[in-house]
C-alpha cells in the first residue's frame, strides 16, 4: 500500500511522539519536564516581566509592553487555531502515549506553551540580549517537554514555534 506524503508525515509525527513520551516513564525526566512545563504556563514569563520592571523601572517598559502585546496576540491566535483545528491530543488518541501532566485544554494544535516560550524569549532577548543564554535554552526545553509529557505531537510544537516567531517579529516592529 502506497502512503501519501501527508500520511508519511503523520506516521513520523506519531513515531517521534511515541519516542519522546518514553522519557516520561523515567521518574526524574517526568518531574523535570513537568516543572519546566509548569514554568512555561506563564509563571516564568510574567515573573520576568515583573522583575524587569522592578529592576530597571521605566527603561524596561518598551520590552515589557512588547512582551504583553505578544502574550495577547499569541493567546488570540492560539485559541482561534485550537477551536478551528480541534486536533485531539496524542494521549487522547493513542493508548501507548500517556499524559504525564495535566492538560490545560482539549486540543493539541498548536502548542501554546511553545508559541509563548518562543515569542517571549525572542522579544525579551531583543531588548536584553544578555538573557539569551538562559531564555533560549529554556524555550527549547519547554518545546521538548510537550511531546515528552504526551500532550502534543512534534508538529504541534513546530507550528507553535513558527507562530511564536511571527508573533515576536510583529511585537518587535510595533
Amino acid at each position: 500500500m502506497h502512503r501519501t506524503p501527508w500520511q508519511q508525515i503523520n506516521d513520523l509525527d506519531l513515531a517521534l511522539c511515541l519516542h519522546f513520551n518514553k522519557l516520561a516513564h523515567i521518574r526524574f525526566c517526568r518531574a523535570l519536564f513537568r516543572g519546566i512545563s509548569r514554568l512555561g504556563d506563564g509563571v516564568l514569563w510574567y515573573s520576568l516581566m515583573g522583575v524587569l520592571l522592578l529592576a530597571l523601572g521605566i527603561d524596561a517598559l518598551p520590552t515589557v509592553s512588547r512582551m504583553a502585546f505578544a502574550s495577547v496576540l499569541g493567546l488570540a491566535i492560539y485559541k482561534w487555531l485550537k477551536t478551528r483545528t480541534s486536533r485531539p491530543r496524542p494521549c487522547q488518541v493513542y493508548a501507548a502515549i500517556s499524559a504525564a501532566a495535566p492538560m490545560l485544554d482539549r486540543f493539541s494544535f498548536p502548542s501554546g506553551h511553545t508559541l509563548h516560550a518562543v515569542s517571549f524569549s525572542m522579544v525579551a532577548c531583543a531588548g536584553y540580549p544578555q538573557l539569551a543564554p538562559v531564555l533560549y535554552p529554556f524555550a527549547m526545553l519547554v518545546a521538548i517537554s510537550r511531546p515528552i509529557l504526551g500532550l502534543h505531537y512534534p508538529s504541534d510544537v513546530l507550528a507553535g514555534a513558527l507562530i511564536g516567531t511571527l508573533v515576536a517579529q510583529l511585537a518587535l516592529i510595533i
